[in-house]
């Protein structure tokens, strides 16, 4: 059911924990499921990702996909970070089950939420963000998979 790498990333998943002082967090989550992602972005003057954390409250696939996306926008600018799609997620860790596809949407929020926040905190307008949405679900009757 599950690929290897998501399993790698639930039982070790990378970079769990906090950033004290944070450039950005973004809290995300699902009303339907319960799943909470929060994402930490330390950013330096750059508009480089230097670290990145997250702390997630739900099942395996949420978890494994909070990893993977602190693994794809560590060490990327703020644009190449806005660029890691749920798509992109999904494809690092070899495929989610349909039924799981909502944890890599989150993932793709939590990046945008801490980018708008670190946006919010400087005053600064990052081009092709927009406000990102608390809970997903909001929009997931929508999204076609």
């Amino acid at each position: 059911m599950y690929s290897e790498k998501v399993m790698d990333h639930f039982q070790n998943p990378r970079n769990v924990g906090e950033i004290e002082n944070a450039s950005g967090v973004g809290t995300v989550g699902n009303a339907k499921c319960g799943d909470i992602m929060r994402m930490y972005l330390d950013i330096d003057d750059n508009g480089v990702i230097q670290d990145c954390k997250f702390k997630t409250f739900g099942c395996g696939a949420a978890v494994a996909t909070s990893s993977m996306a602190t693994e794809l926008v560590k060490g990327k600018t703020i644009q190449e970070a806005l660029e890691v799609t749920n798509k992109a997620v999904m494809e690092a860790l070899d495929g989610l089950p349909p039924i799981k596809v909502h944890c890599s949407l989150l993932a793709e929020e939590a990046i945008h939420a801490a980018l708008w926040d670190y946006a919010e905190k400087n005053g600064i307008k990052i081009e092709g963000l927009s406000k990102p949405k608390s809970d997903i679900s909001e929009e997931e009757d929508d999204e076609e998979y």
